[in-house]
């Protein structure tokens, strides 16, 4: 982790608990195959990718709130279903 992608990040997203958890989704859906929205130096890994995207406004937040101005009722938001494919087995 570079401390100057952290710096640029927390530019655009100021809450560090937002910016933790927006990280850390970005970081699951690297690691499940997603691919990634900025160009990036070989030997980054997904936690840089992840603030490199978020310093570079290609990803984002919305923070949920009623009318009242009050945090709205949490909303479970479902990662896109991965597809495992299975080996064949070899016929003996």
């Amino acid at each position: 982790m570079k401390a100057d992608l952290v710096k640029a990040a927390a530019e655009v997203i100021p809450d560090p608990k937002i910016l933790v958890n927006v990280v850390s989704r970005r970081v699951r859906q690297l690691c499940v195959g997603h691919r990634p929205m900025v160009e990036f130096v070989p030997g980054f890994g997904h936690l840089d990718i992840a603030l490199s995207e978020i310093a570079a406004g290609k990803l984002t937040y919305e923070l949920l709130v009623d009318q009242s101005g009050k945090d709205a009722a949490p909303q479970v938001v479902e990662f896109p279903p991965v597809a495992v494919k299975k080996p064949k087995k070899k016929a003996a």
